[in-house]
């Protein structure tokens, strides 16, 4: 959010068919996976909660360029325009089909630009607000898999990404098997690319959270599981330095993946993928 523009990232939808393989969808649902969309708010929106909706219509002409009005009783609107509609589909020799499919999981702005991770490419954009010119700003290498099962490799899966001290902090989910410990948070220079880890030994990082503490930088970081194969519950963990995770703020979270913190009341908000909830936790 910024000012009263929200910026959303669309992940890949039905881009690809379903199936052992990547192959491309010939007839996607909609013209706007695989893109980030700027929604501008009214002042009067703010004071409603009726609802909008894209039409089929809408969704062709934000694919085409053209700004989309949207509104309830001639006061509530909005204004949806296009930033940037990166590839669907890519050619990919390292894929048995020949493709890979892009999946924006998560953004941040800073200045003029948007950070998008791309779970499905396991890269970070770099997108030019007022041109929507997108280019790869870092790229996250396979590791080695580590268990007797699964591929000799494991991708990465970037998802959560925050600005904080001049960096951007991306959480790197890992891929089947999933072995505890391979997952990481990385910071990343929004100029150069450049990574270097900053919170190692995790098991299913989502989403990472700093925030000020009275002396330096602290950091919140959610797991979607502690173990995903056994069916762990997800985890909040504290940590006042970087490096190893530290403390388990909360064990108890169903397929936790994003987070948001209400500094004036020190609460915490978390989504839930599988029951469709939000949790509030009071942080101390």
């Amino acid at each position: 959010m910024s000012g009263r523009t929200l910026y959303v990232a669309v992940g890949i939808g039905d881009s690809l068919l379903p199936g052992p393989n990547i192959v491309p969808n010939p007839n996607p649902s909609s013209p706007l996976f695989s893109s980030v969309l700027a929604v501008h708010f009214s002042a009067h929106v703010e004071k409603t909660t009726e609802g909008f909706r894209l039409s089929p219509g809408d969704r062709q002409a934000l694919a085409q360029g053209q700004k989309v009005t949207l509104s309830n009783d001639g006061r509530d609107h909005v204004t949806v325009e296009l930033v940037a509609n990166v590839p669907d589909i890519t050619p990919d020799a390292t894929s048995p089909s020949g493709f890979r499919g892009s999946n924006p999981f998560d953004l941040v702005a800073v200045g003029g630009r948007l950070y998008v991770t791309d779970g499905g490419r396991n890269l970070v954009w770099r997108i030019d607000i007022p041109t929507g010119a997108f280019s790869t700003l870092a790229a996250f290498p396979n590791i080695p898999n580590p268990l007797p099962f699964g591929a000799p490799v494991i991708e990465a899966v970037p998802t959560g990404i925050r600005y904080s001290n001049g960096q951007l902090l991306v959480t790197l989910f890992r891929g089947f098997p999933f072995p505890p410990g391979a997952s990481v948070v990385k910071q990343v220079d929004p100029l150069t690319g450049r990574q270097a880890d900053v919170i190692t030994g995790l098991s299913s990082a989502i989403d990472v959270l700093p925030f000020k503490s009275k002396v330096d930088t602290d950091y919140l970081v959610l797991e979607l599981s502690n173990d995903f194969l056994a069916g762990q519950p997800g985890l909040l963990l504290s940590l006042d330095t970087p490096g190893v995770a530290g403390d388990v703020v909360a064990n108890c979270l169903i397929t936790p993946t994003a987070m948001t913190l209400d500094e004036k009341t020190k609460t915490l908000y978390v989504t839930e993928l599988a029951t469709g909830r939000v949790v509030v936790l009071p942080i101390s």
